[in-house]
């Protein structure tokens, strides 16, 4: 037993009671929901996973007697909970690792269970505010939408090494020890992980740097031009290769060709919508609202996350699950006139 552990474990049961035991506990959770986000896919699946973490702490506490470091110790629980979840279902994706892209004049298809895909989650679940400047942009981009699409097609194992690894830095015996498994083990599923997301053009050392003033300006120019529903405006502002997604539907389009006609044609109801602003995945998001007949108000259709790169556009993600979407991010039922 190390003198750290030794000293926690004695300042937690000196100190214990349901409150004082619960305020531990309750100390880790943003840590752990972004490391079962980024193992799982789903902030739901990730909450859930966190709360069985901190329910198994809880139950098995006097069995802890600080043998490790209670960060250490919860992280183990939380692997466990990942490892099991991954098992019993199929690995989550984004519309466009299931097929090639779509013309705007094709059928969308039927929508798929929530379960298909990689799903959103608040910037407020999963990163601190705090810290030192590098640590938080790799923060970022290890919750982006596309490393945690990539990181899904690592077997399981593979996915917790490489983000202890990678993103939380412990070493390599911490690992090992976690895993109950060699540092040698843990260095070779290291170099497969890496070698997997370099194969999917992703790798875990990309930075994301915080939101400077072009962007800024380049998002505002694109809420007045989809407000303004001024096509013209919103397809110069998107890369060439732009991509538009929809979960829960499988069609994805690529190119502003043909997004506008999507946006002209199948997608014209977007007309006249109203943009909430919002976070997600590292990326600007915002909630958009759909007229909702006359007098009016707006109802939730979508939350978009937007993917920029070189001053352009690059992705517009749709997600059409507002019922779980919106209380998630705490977005507006209605607005209002």
């Amino acid at each position: 037993m190390t003198d750290l552990a030794t000293d926690e474990a004695a300042q937690i049961t000196a100190t214990r009671g349901p409150v004082d035991l619960e305020l531990r506990l309750e100390q880790h959770r943003l840590e752990l929901t972004g490391y079962c986000y980024r193992m799982l896919g789903s902030a739901f699946e990730a909450e859930d996973a966190v709360q069985e973490t901190l329910l198994r702490a809880w139950r098995g506490f006097d069995r802890f007697e600080g043998r490790a470091a209670l960060r250490s110790w919860l992280y183990r629980i939380a692997t466990n909970v990942c490892l099991d979840m991954v098992k019993a279902r199929q690995r989550r994706a984004r519309p466009m690792d299931l097929g090639p892209s779509k013309t705007a004049d094709g059928p969308i298809g039927a929508a798929l269970p929530e379960a298909t895909w990689v799903g959103p989650v608040p910037d407020s679940r999963v990163l601190s505010a705090q810290g030192d400047p590098a640590e938080l942009a790799v923060a970022r981009e290890t919750v982006r939408l596309a490393f945690v699409a990539a990181m899904q097609h690592l077997p399981a194992r593979q996915r917790a090494v490489l983000i202890l690894r990678e993103v939380l830095r412990w070493q390599a015996s911490e690992v090992a020890e976690l895993l109950d498994t060699t540092v040698a083990s843990v260095n070779s599923a290291l170099q497969r992980a890496r070698a997997t997301l370099v194969a999917s053009d992703v790798t875990a050392t990309q930075t994301a740097d915080p939101m400077d003033d072009a962007q800024r300006a380049l998002l505002a120019r694109y809420v007045d031009a989809f407000e303004r529903y001024d096509l013209d405006s919103l397809t110069a502002l998107l890369h060439e290769d732009a991509t538009l997604s929809m979960p829960p539907y499988a069609l994805w389009l690529r190119g502003h060709v043909e997004i506008r006609r999507w946006l002209l044609g199948p997608g014209a109801e977007c007309r006249g919508s109203r943009m909430v602003a919002t976070t997600a995945n590292g990326s600007p998001a915002f909630g958009q609202y759909r007229p909702s007949g006359p007098g009016g108000r707006h109802e939730p259709w979508a939350l978009q996350v937007i993917e920029m790169s070189a001053g352009r556009i690059v992705g517009m993600n749709a997600f059409l699950d507002t019922a779980r979407l919106f209380p998630l991010f705490g977005l507006p039922p209605r607005l209002e006139p």
